[in-house]
């Protein structure tokens, strides 16, 4: 959310990288598939879980134009 302090283009950019599943799948596996740490797959799992609950309540990706416009509707009244 941060990042849209520098725009509404770049802030959804910054916001959309960051809630995709494919971020918490990989810091997951690699974490478990090389033996790195404990934390690393927690982490991965905790992130993916984050994007599930954002889903599940509305919050999807965001489009260019708002924050409160998201792939999933509009946010808010």
């Amino acid at each position: 959310m941060v990042g849209y302090l520098l725009g509404p283009s770049l802030g959804a950019i910054l916001y959309n990288s960051v809630h995709l599943y494919a971020g918490g799948a990989l810091l997951a596996e690699r974490g478990h598939a090389f033996g790195l740490s404990a934390i690393l797959t927690d982490l991965g799992l905790i992130w993916m879980a984050h994007v599930g609950f954002d889903r599940a309540f509305g919050y999807g990706l965001k489009e260019a134009t708002d924050f409160r416009n998201t792939h999933l509707g509009s946010i808010g009244s």
